[in-house]
Order: structure tokens, then C-alpha cells, then sequence
């Protein structure tokens, strides 16, 4: 036990409370659609930023005096102990690590492995004694200064191999600790100048790496989702897993849209030009829809700020489109988010989750809402119903459309989008 969270009780639903450290929203027994909250939303904390991250920017160093912080494996444990600390003060069923979050950096990739090993058991044990799930594990292929080139795209075999080492024995930590999906996340698997770069046998080489993980998973009978976050602009100028249409073409190309999936993230979407809920109904499109980070970015910064979601609005629409694809099954809502360099005090840490979760519980109902409404379905359903007598369209021929639409006298006039009006219907809900 630490002493980092004293004096703060455990967290509580309690739609009338005058402090901010209550639930106001999330009421994990609350059905929603027929489903308990909880089961919907799967809330997960990210070991990273909420105890490894020690507050730094590109500007200034390190604010955050925690301590953990150290490269010991003593440290990393009492790190463990306040984690668990704060799982159990906020009562959420989830959490997600990097490997690097949770140990410290040996020597070599033995003694990586060994202190993996010790620190997942200890993470185990704690599991074991009424502790939360783990949603996904990962490998961190991007801080240390060997993949400064990248990981799998890395010029050089030694680093492709440290790598593919690293990743195998954070599945083996992630099926040992009954993580329910697996996620990569390619950190630097870009270029920032073509002038050194072989673009193609660095593809290649990403795409066999992945064959290799989604091979060795399902060899040790890992049945969890194997998940890529897309990642752009970040730090690199051209990333190859840049948002979830990149993504899908690559899986397509190597095999793989039937085997892995997508953990998509706010922050990363806006980074790609796009909404997030653009990513999220691409994906539910496409079928490769898993998982999700929930934060959000400044919009003024044009930088990953990953920053707690604080917009229901927004985060009612991405919800709309996750109900829509049917829900999470292995994934969920796991806050990649982190507070900011000024907020010092433990108890932020936990202020920051709770109007996070809150924001993701007002979100969920308005998007059931929505949903259980169908007004903006029966919008759609009704803008594409011409296709219903014509859908034939789509197996012609451009020869044999030419002459239907001379025949018939086709001459079509254009109908409102109406965006207005389902705007304002949206508006209504959130």
C-alpha cells in the first residue's frame, strides 16, 4: 500500500453531489439499450500517461514528482501499488500498458524480458486479488533511442529483430495477465525524408512483421483481437499507418483484413485530417472496428495534446457510430489521456477520469437516445431509397446505363442534404 491517494474515498455515482469527485452520469448498473453501462463503455486507464509520464513538453522538463519515478524494480512496483490504488478508487473494469510503462529498461533483451516477467506476476497477483482486467497490452517500439528510425521499418535487421523479440514477449505478458486484445501501435514506423528512405522494402518489412504477430498469437492460443492504431503526422511527416483507410489497404495487401483490427483514437483522427467519427464509421464499414483511445486535442495547438475528453457533443457522435457498429466485444474506452504539466496534486488524477467518464456516460445515452429516436436513421434511410428500384445500377455496364438514361428521359434534379435539420435534430439530444 502507498499513502499517494490518502484521503481521497473511493468514487461514487451520485447525480446530486456538490463535489467533483462524484459520478454524475456514470452509473455502471444503468441500462442503456439493455446493457449495463459499464458493459458498454469498458473503461480502461492508461498506465502510461497516468504514472509514467512525468509531465513534460518539447519546452520544459519534467513537473510531476511521484514516487515511483526511478529505474528500479522496486519503484516499478510501488508504481504498480498506486495504480491498483487508483483502479480501485475509481472502480473501473479495465487498464492498458506499454512494456516500458511497467519496467524499467535492463541492459539487453534479457534482462527486458526478466523484469517483464517479475512485474507481470506482481501485476497478477494483484489481478487476482480483485484488481481490474486488462483490456490490451503493447510494446513501447518508439522512446528508446534504437528506434529513432523506426521499428519493423527500420533500416537495420538488428532493430527489426530487437523488436519482433520485444513484441513476442509482450504478447506472452499479455496472454499470461488474460488481456483481451493485443495493440500496435507504430510510434516511428515513418520516414522524414525520402533522400533516405526505401518507401517499398519498408513496407514490405512492416508487413511481414505484422504477419509474424498475428502467426505467433494465434500459435500460443492467444484468442484476443489483435489491434493497429493508426498514427499520423507523429512525430514523423509520413507515417504508414496514417488513419484507417491506409491501414485497411496495407491489411488488404498482406492478408490480413480477416485478422487484425483497428484501435482508433480522437486525437490521431483530427492528426489525419478526419472526425473521429469519420475513422469510426470507415472502420465499422470496412468490419475491422475494435477498439478506441478516447481524448480529445487542442484544436488551436496542431499537436497530439491528448488531453481528457471534455466535448459530449463529439463524444456522443463517436458513440453513435460504435452503437452502430454494434458495440465493443473485446475493446473498449480506454483514456489515452493525460493531465496537464500544471496539475500537480494526486487528486487531479483522479478528477481528471471521473469528468472523463462522466463525458463518455452522457455521450452514450444521448447517442442511445439517438439511436432508440431513429429520426437520423430514417433521414438516411429515406435520402438513398431511389437505389431501392435501381440497384440493379450497380451490375450494368456504362454502354447499357447510357442508353437506359435516354430511354427513360433521365434528368435528375438535386434534393436538400438537409444537414441543417439533422443537426438541429442531433442538438436535441446532446
Amino acid at each position: 500500500m502507498t499513502d499517494f491517494f490518502a484521503g481521497i474515498d473511493p468514487v461514487t455515482f451520485d447525480p446530486n453531489a456538490a463535489d467533483d469527485l462524484s459520478y454524475r452520469h456514470y452509473d455502471a448498473d444503468e441500462l442503456v439499450m439493455g446493457k449495463r453501462m459499464e458493459d458498454h463503455l469498458r473503461f480502461a486507464v492508461a498506465w502510461w500517461h497516468s504514472f509514467a509520464w512525468p509531465g513534460g513538453d518539447p519546452f520544459g522538463g519534467q513537473t510531476f514528482e511521484r514516487p515511483w519515478f526511478g529505474e528500479t524494480m522496486e519503484l516499478a512496483k510501488l508504481k504498480a501499488d498506486a495504480a491498483f490504488e487508483m483502479f480501485a478508487l475509481l472502480g473501473q473494469p479495465y487498464y492498458c500498458f506499454h512494456d516500458a510503462d511497467i519496467r524499467p529498461e535492463g541492459a539487453d533483451f534479457a534482462e527486458n524480458t526478466a523484469r517483464l516477467d517479475e512485474i507481470t506476476d506482481y501485476m497478477g497477483q494483484k489481478m487476482e486479488a480483485g484488481g481490474p482486467k486488462l483490456l490490451w497490452g503493447t510494446a513501447n517500439l518508439f522512446s528508446h533511442r534504437r528506434y529513432m528510425a523506426g521499428a519493423a521499418t527500420n533500416p537495420d535487421p538488428d532493430v527489426f529483430a530487437f523488436a519482433a523479440a520485444t513484441v513476442k514477449t509482450c504478447i506472452d505478458a499479455t496472454k499470461k495477465l488474460g488481456g483481451e486484445n493485443y495493440v500496435l501501435w507504430g510510434g516511428r514506423e515513418g520516414y522524414e525524408t525520402l533522400l533516405n528512405t526505401d518507401l517499398a522494402k519498408e513496407r514490405e518489412q512492416a508487413g511481414r512483421f505484422l504477419c509474424m504477430v498475428v502467426d505467433y498469437a494465434r500459435k500460443i492460443g492467444f484468442d484476443g483481437t489483435i489491434l493497429i492504431e493508426p498514427k499520423p503526422q507523429e512525430p514523423t511527416k509520413h507515417q504508414y499507418d496514417y488513419d484507417v483507410a491506409t491501414v485497411y489497404g496495407f491489411l488488404k495487401d498482406f492478408g490480413l483484413e480477416g485478422e487484425v483490427k483497428m484501435n482508433l483514437e480522437q486525437g490521431h483522427a483530427i492528426l489525419a485530417g478526419h472526425s473521429f467519427e469519420h475513422e469510426l464509421a470507415m472502420a465499422r464499414a470496412l468490419g475491422i472496428f475494435g477498439s478506441i483511445d478516447m481524448n480529445r486535442n487542442d484544436y488551436q495547438s496542431g499537436w497530439d495534446t491528448d488531453q481528457f475528453p471534455d466535448n459530449v457533443p463529439e463524444v456522443a457522435r463517436a458513440y453513435y457510430e460504435i452503437l452502430q457498429a454494434g458495440g465493443f466485444t473485446t475493446g473498449g474506452t480506454n483514456f489515452d489521456a493525460k493531465l496537464r504539466r500544471q496539475s500537480l496534486d494526486p487528486v487531479d488524477l483522479i478528477a481528471a477520469h471521473v469528468g472523463a467518464m462522466d463525458v463518455c456516460a452522457r455521450g452514450l445515452k444521448a447517442a442511445a437516445a439517438m439511436i432508440e429516436g431513429g429520426e437520423l436513421e430514417a433521414a438516411r434511410a429515406k435520402r438513398y431509397a431511389g437505389w431501392d428500384a435501381k440497384a440493379d445500377l450497380l451490375t450494368s455496364d456504362l454502354g447499357a446505363i447510357a442508353a437506359r438514361v435516354e430511354k427513360e428521359g433521365i434528368n435528375p434534379r438535386p434534393a436538400s442534404g438537409r444537414q441543417e435539420r439533422l443537426e438541429n435534430i442531433l442538438n436535441r439530444y446532446v
